[in-house]
């Protein structure tokens, strides 16, 4: 039997005092608050009462320290999967309302709906559906939980719901440590939930793609 549900989980609020567009470039952790919305996330799930019985994670450290809650509360070691990262983005290590105002990174911006700034949406869903059948199948009872990023969530999201990949950055549902759930329905993703149960007033969100 594969797995009973399937939660993607948003990594906690970052360490990004600059706030630039981290992307992919390491060293960017989570702040204190960051650690703590990681906990409630994990807290969350432990209280659907639901067994836990796999979690991944993307490679990078907020995705990485999002993970440890899970893997205390709930004994699991997580597993890191590539494919589940931040999407590559020209605009890494900027401040994005600088980098659009300067006319020689407009040519970044012709082709919103691939998005011509960074990896094609259609790659992103291709190794996020991956990735989550995997960590389905891999699964033989309990719930699974994979801690990734927002666009990668979302994009996933928006497939599953049969929309269009292209969309506005700031209008994603999609919050910091926020949870997504799935099932399976035959040979399709049903998405059943979605929860923001970290406190998130005052948080800096800036750092996503």
């Amino acid at each position: 039997m594969p797995a009973d549900r399937l939660h993607l989980v948003r990594h906690g609020e970052v360490h990004n005092p600059r706030r630039v567009l981290y992307g992919r470039l390491p060293g960017y952790r989570l702040s204190a608050s960051g650690r703590r919305m990681a906990r409630e996330a994990a807290e969350y799930i432990r209280g659907l009462s639901r067994p836990i019985a796999a979690v991944v994670s993307s490679p990078l450290e907020r995705a990485r320290e999002s993970a440890e809650p899970f893997a205390e509360l709930f004994g699991i070691e997580p597993v890191i999967d590539e494919r589940v990262i931040e999407p590559t983005n020209v605009f890494e290590g900027r401040r994005m309302k600088r980098a659009l105002v300067n006319p020689l990174n407009w040519r970044h911006l012709r082709r919103p709906a691939l998005p011509s700034w960074g990896e094609p949406y259609a790659e992103v869903i291709a190794r996020m559906e991956a990735a989550m059948r995997d960590a389905w199948t891999r699964t033989e009872a309990g719930d699974a939980v994979i801690v990734s990023h927002q666009l990668p969530i979302w994009v996933a999201h928006l497939h599953i719901a049969g929309l269009p990949a292209r969309h506005d950055p700031r209008r994603r549902r999609c919050a910091l440590s926020s949870v997504t759930s799935f099932e399976r329905d035959g040979d399709r993703w049903v998405e059943v939930g979605y929860a923001e149960p970290a406190t998130a007033a005052g948080s800096i969100d800036v750092g996503a793609v």
